[in-house]
């Protein structure tokens, strides 16, 4: 029983960091998502995209 008292706040952290890096992905993923398809829109519509600028 010691050992479990011991493990289980490293365990309990584990948990919350990986349910927020799973999060953070889907947000990125639905970001993206967004991104895309307002690109999709803005071309249909015959508008020319925003260039990026990856300065």
């Amino acid at each position: 029983m010691e050992y479990l008292a011991a493990l289980l706040p490293s365990a309990g952290l584990a948990v919350l960091f990986v349910l927020l890096m799973r999060s953070i992905l889907h947000a990125d993923r639905r970001e993206r998502a967004a991104a895309a398809r307002a690109r999709a829109e803005r071309r249909a519509a015959g508008e020319s995209a925003p260039k990026d600028r990856a300065s």
